[in-house]
């Protein structure tokens, strides 16, 4: 008999991003990131003159950063012996936005911390892609955790009966974050977070959430 699943993002989930990414920024590239902006557009700024980055250089600062800068990532507090209890009642997947170009790079990044769970890579909404593992892997529950809310809103699309935890694990940015109305419940520690979850482990499918 299949096993219940839980379907997890990597950054600010498992491992710290923002924080990392705005040091390495600091450091070798003179730019600014204020964290408590809710996009790019603002929150990266030329340290000199104050002007916010252009798109392109943005997109070429978070393509280098996960080029090089990966080990810099840490596990969320608690996230890694959380996950390794969890996976004793669950199988584990991630699925993050790296994309293809760093899929075999998080992999063996997360195996460093011990997270040696299947990765499966994505772009845009994570509905469709949830959906697929969930199918394939035929769960008579599951549980989606992801600190971005737009993805629990494709997920309560595409995957109604799945469970939809909105995380955010960094503490700097946490209290900025409203709570993401299509999610089932928001805990952003990971004592808390492990209770609920194995909780929900037992219930079956979740209900429907308008």
């Amino acid at each position: 008999m299949s096993r219940p699943l839980i379907i997890t993002d990597c950054d600010e989930v498992l491992l710290h991003m923002v924080v990392p990414f705005r040091e390495w920024l600091d450091e070798h590239h003179d730019v600014h990131f204020d964290m408590r902006e809710r996009g790019f557009a603002e929150a990266l700024r030329h340290k000199d003159s104050g002007i916010p980055l252009e798109r392109e250089l943005v997109w070429q600062l978070l393509v280098g950063f996960f080029d090089t800068e990966m080990h810099r990532q840490k596990p969320i507090s608690g996230a890694v012996e959380a996950i390794a209890r969890l996976s004793r009642i669950a199988d584990v997947v991630v699925l993050t936005n790296i994309g293809q170009r760093h899929h075999e790079q998080r992999v063996a990044q997360l195996a460093t911390h011990g997270l040696d769970f299947p990765v499966h890579w994505n772009h845009g909404p994570k509905g469709q892609p949830l959906a697929a593992i969930v199918q394939e892997r035929r769960a008579p529950v599951a549980l989606f955790i992801d600190d971005l809310a737009e993805h629990h809103q494709s997920v309560a699309q595409h995957a109604p009966g799945v469970w939809r935890l909105h995380m955010v694990g960094e503490p700097e940015i946490a209290g900025e974050i409203d709570a993401a109305p299509f999610a089932h419940a928001r805990i952003d520690d990971w004592a808390s977070a492990e209770a609920w979850i194995a909780a929900r482990m037992g219930e079956g499918p979740a209900p429907f959430k308008p």
